[in-house]
């Protein structure tokens, strides 16, 4: 494991999020009042891109697509699929990929750059 420079943290506002790549691997970057966070960037069940207009609230992230919702801390699935415009579509969606937690990535801050360990 190796600490990488992801974002600086002039670039962070609180309850914003930005996409970086290292790689093959998408990471999500965020900040929770003084403190940041990194998970997996693309959620689990269908490979949408979490920074693309996810909601953090209450300690979770949600994603926008079928709002599936992980604990930020963690990654436990809160939800899965709910998708709440129309529920037995989004319990239908939820069985085309199996329940998965969302990876969550070590953080800390170096100099300008929150830093992730990869």
């Amino acid at each position: 494991m190796e600490w990488k420079n992801a974002v600086k943290t002039k670039r962070l506002k609180p309850g914003k999020t930005k996409m970086v790549t290292f790689g093959v691997k998408t990471v999500m970057v965020g900040q929770i009042g003084d403190d940041y966070f990194a998970t997996e960037g693309l959620c689990r069940h269908m490979r949408w891109p979490l920074a693309w207009g996810a909601k953090i609230e209450d300690g979770c992230i949600r994603c926008p697509l079928h709002q599936t919702t992980y604990q930020i801390d963690d990654g436990e699935v809160t939800e899965w699929s709910p998708f709440p415009l129309f529920p037995p579509y989004g319990k239908m969606l939820g069985k085309l990929s199996k329940q998965k937690n969302l990876k969550i990535y070590e953080t800390r801050v170096e100099g300008d750059y929150v830093q992730i360990e990869i």
